[in-house]
């Protein structure tokens, strides 16, 4: 007896193959009990098994593809305020650090997010996990960072657990203290209030998994992100670095020296930090809808690929990035980095995973929790060539559907 089958669909996508792209079945069914996978494959085999008339629920797949839930590994998705004079802003010719520097950018949604209530911290959170599980998102990374002071810190992280028990999509918390620097403050300064103040009492309050630094120029310096991570090593929380996203200063090799999850952002890694990733076990994730957003070169993921790296992709949903689809990111992953369609799914998927130190997620295995999603398209090449088009029917989360 099974608690859900799903049958007859065009294809079905498991995960990265051995020695070919992709492991993939054509006219295939997948069968879940208990919150997990108990056989994928061809349709007559496992309904031979597991028959759909004798499931709770069947679901008709014809012509249409299954595929892992999409894993989003990196967002700024709890924030409060708008930010669309932004993008005009950048339109008439302002980067992101003049915009930054006047007082706007990370600063606005700081000042936003002190003023916004506990409860309209998490209602927005709510509504943007909304909208990420509609686009197929069934694991999704938020960070805080639009505080930049131990209280707010504290209420951000609170939040991003209260989200994640009232929502489907399961929501990993990381703590992002050192994302700018407070104005009225020098890097030195807070980077010491960070180590001093913040992180202690994060770990006290044991919600945040990981800690992340913008190391970045005219931000955290390489030896100041250093002293922030190796701090929150301390306290048990593992490190993740924001790297190499408007200059070259070193972030990229920050992440493999002190064994961070993840390297997030790269558009100035060269292929000697690459090799340095791949030899450390360090995570690449590029988020090419930041660089469509800024009007930047995009991160060379032929280049990583080559060297070995399992590249992920995420969204970077935030403020100055606001897209909830990992479909439009595979798509970018695609036509601006040059990515195959089987690439950036498993970069969607089972990479992103393993870039949250989630090594059971991303894949339809047997055994493997059921997340999974349901595509009204006949193979999986269409969800990045119908961009701007979201082909999501059904989602389903540790065995129960949760959308369509």
């Amino acid at each position: 007896m099974s608690d859900l089958v799903i049958h007859d669909a065009a294809e079905l996508v498991v995960g990265k193959g051995e020695g070919k792209p992709l492991e993939r079945y054509e006219n295939a069914a997948i069968a879940v009990a208990e919150g997990k996978i108990v056989a994928a494959g061809p349709t007559d085999e496992v309904t031979r098994e597991y028959p759909a008339e004798n499931a709770t629920e069947a679901i008709n797949a014809t012509g249409k593809t299954v595929l892992p839930g999409f894993v989003d590994p990196h967002t700024h998705a709890l924030f409060a305020g708008d930010r669309s004079d932004e993008f005009e802003a950048k339109l008439r010719g302002k980067t992101y650090q003049e915009i930054l520097a006047a007082g706007g950018g990370i600063l606005k949604s700081v000042r936003s997010v002190r003023k916004a209530s506990d409860e309209t911290l998490v209602s927005n959170l709510l509504g943007h996990l909304d909208r990420m599980l509609a686009n197929g998102t069934t694991t999704v990374e938020v960070k805080s960072g639009y505080g930049l002071d131990t209280e707010t810190e504290l209420r951000m992280l609170a939040a991003i657990r209260e989200a994640d028990e009232q929502h489907p999509v399961d929501v990993i918390p990381t703590f992002m203290g050192a994302h700018a620097v407070p104005q009225g403050m020098d890097a030195d300064d807070y980077t010491q209030a960070v180590i001093d103040e913040q992180l202690p009492a994060v770990a006290e309050q044991g919600i945040a998994e990981f800690n992340d630094v913008f190391c970045e120029e005219g931000v955290f310096s390489v030896e100041q992100s250093r002293r922030i991570l190796e701090a929150g090593m301390e306290h048990g929380l593992t490190p993740k670095v924001h790297a190499e996203e408007l200059a070259h200063i070193g972030g990229t090799k920050l992440a493999a020296e002190t064994g961070a999850t993840s390297a997030d952002h790269l558009l100035h890694s060269t292929e000697d930090d690459i090799s340095a990733l791949v030899e450390a076990g360090v995570i690449p994730v590029l988020l090419p809808g930041t660089a469509f957003g800024l009007g930047a070169e995009f991160a060379d993921a032929e280049m990583m690929l080559d060297h070995g790296a399992p590249v992920a992709i995420a969204t970077d949903f935030n403020p100055n990035c606001h897209s909830h689809s990992m479909g439009f990111a595979q798509s970018l992953a695609c036509v601006e980095m040059r990515m195959t369609p089987a690439q950036a799914l498993v970069a969607a998927t089972e990479h992103a995973a393993l870039a949250l130190d989630r090594q059971h997620l991303g894949r339809l295995d047997v055994g493997a929790p059921a997340d999974l999603v349901v595509v009204d398209a006949p193979n999986h090449v269409h969800v990045p060539y119908q961009y701007g088009t979201n082909l999501v029917e059904t989602v389903v989360k540790n065995g129960e559907r949760v959308f369509g």
